[in-house]
């Protein structure tokens, strides 16, 4: 009985693996460059242009009780940023977890971009980003961008390219890796699991949490501003 619970445990495991793997490796070449504090190389930021990007996607993480952009969101806003600022892209679109009224993502991560001199015509909020799943589904079916830049963190940026690739849109990603971050070895772990779900998810085009009217992301952003 053991030995059959070991095997089936071992054969999980294995398949979980290998999924992740496939993952990571399918879309690997859709990578154009990471952004370690000095923005792309000319070759990297031309790869990005290739497919006449919509937007920059910056996926949201966690927002600290001041209100402040945590590390690895503040790195993955600066690379999205320094983006916009090349002429890669005329549009950022901002994502995030906005479920509570006392904790707002896109709230936050639209203070900071407009410090950095981001015109608030440019920026657009999707308040109902609650996953890395449903903003990639909402860029798509609310603000109607087919062609985009994903920025995060690399270890996070495979699941998100693959979630573009099964939903039909036109990706190439930029990893934000700016800094080493705590809790690596736990989020790497979880993020195995995750690029599974998502996987699944992508095969059967499962709906977001919310929808809503389309939102063009060629128009003015403030539309989407709620404060």
């Amino acid at each position: 009985m053991i030995k059959k619970l070991m095997f089936f445990i071992i054969l999980a495991a294995i398949i979980v693996l290998g999924l992740s793997t496939y993952v990571t490796q399918s879309v690997k070449s859709e990578i154009a460059g990471v952004d370690t504090g000095g923005g792309l190389s000319a070759a990297e930021a031309d790869e990005c242009k290739s497919i006449d990007p919509q937007c920059v996607l910056v996926l949201g993480c966690a927002v600290w009780a001041d209100n402040e952009p945590s590390p690895m969101l503040r790195d993955r806003l600066d690379a999205a940023i320094a983006l916009y600022k090349a002429g890669v892209a005329p549009r950022i679109l901002l994502s995030g977890d906005n479920s509570i009224p006392e904790y707002s993502e896109p709230d936050c991560m639209l203070k900071y971009t407009l410090a950095q001199g981001v015109p608030p015509e440019d920026i657009f909020l999707d308040y109902a980003g609650f996953s890395t799943y449903e903003s990639v589904y909402r860029s798509h079916a609310v603000f109607m961008a087919d062609r985009l830049i994903v920025v995060t963190q690399k270890y996070h940026l495979f699941r998100a390219l693959k979630a573009c690739e099964a939903l039909g849109i036109e990706a190439k990603g930029v990893a934000s890796d700016q800094q080493k971050y705590k809790g690596r070895f736990y989020r790497e772990a979880r993020e195995v699991l995750a690029r599974n779900k998502d996987f699944f998810k992508g095969i059967i085009k499962a709906k977001p949490t919310y929808l809503g009217d389309e939102i063009p992301i060629d128009g003015d952003g403030t539309v989407t501003h709620l404060n």
